[in-house]
């Protein structure tokens, strides 16, 4: 798997406009700040009372969205998840994956240290609340029951 940092990701997609930021946070996190021009389709949904549960319908909702082709890159809060979320596409045939080091907010030390600043703390482009397209329940309506 390739892993690029933030500032690297920005610059990918604005040379590639083809290329797809894939959001992996949860609604919530999406919804309070993420990549302009990125998608959300979250590998863990945040249930009150019992933290991050699996989406089940993760594969299912990427696969509907998004061709086998596409130029993918995978980012969450500080690059755990979308590590995770890489290996599990390129189980289901993904071959063009980047991961973010650093994610949207930053990698750290066990002292609590920035150790990979995330997009965020680099001052890219930023949106909140969710775009119509780019909305995980928007994307997961295109699922077939």
């Amino acid at each position: 798997m390739k892993e690029i940092n933030a500032k690297e990701a920005y610059e990918q997609m604005q040379k590639d406009p083809n290329c797809i930021y894939l959001d992996v946070r949860s609604i919530p996190e999406y919804e309070q700040g993420h990549p302009v021009g990125s998608i959300n389709i979250p590998l863990m949904h945040f249930q009150p009372g019992m933290g991050m549960v699996p989406n089940e319908d993760f594969v299912r909702v990427v696969e509907t969205n998004l061709p086998k082709d596409a130029t993918l890159i995978v980012g969450c809060k500080t690059g755990g998840r979308s590590s995770r979320a890489c290996e599990i596409l390129a189980q289901l045939g993904y071959s063009n994956l980047t991961n973010v080091r650093g994610g949207f907010v930053g990698a750290m030390d066990n002292a609590g240290r920035i150790v990979e600043p995330g997009w965020s703390l680099l001052n890219l482009p930023v949106a909140s609340g969710t775009g119509d397209d780019a909305s995980y329940e928007k994307l997961a309506s295109k699922v077939k029951k």
